[in-house]
């Protein structure tokens, strides 16, 4: 399963849901790439064949939604 978080003009945000144990992050894709970003402070975990000018943009945009991905993660993964 994987749950989208958001969308933005060619990108989606989604999370993987076989990933529990590691830290908060997303996953966004366009096309065939995807990359893996933290959320703790929107760091590029994996480009995964974005190039810079898209990578900058979606660490903008990783940045200005950080908080409710997060919310987001942790709702997902510790429903408690």
């Amino acid at each position: 399963m994987t749950p989208t978080l958001h969308r933005e003009g060619p990108f989606r945000f989604f999370f993987y849901s076989h990933e529990p144990r590691e830290p908060p992050h997303v996953h966004v894709e366009r096309d065939d790439a995807i990359a893996k970003l933290w959320l703790h402070d929107s760091a590029i975990a994996d480009s995964g064949g974005f190039p810079a000018q898209d990578l900058q943009r979606i660490v903008a945009i990783v940045s200005a939604h950080r908080d409710r991905f997060i919310e987001a993660w942790h709702e997902h993964f510790d429903p408690s």
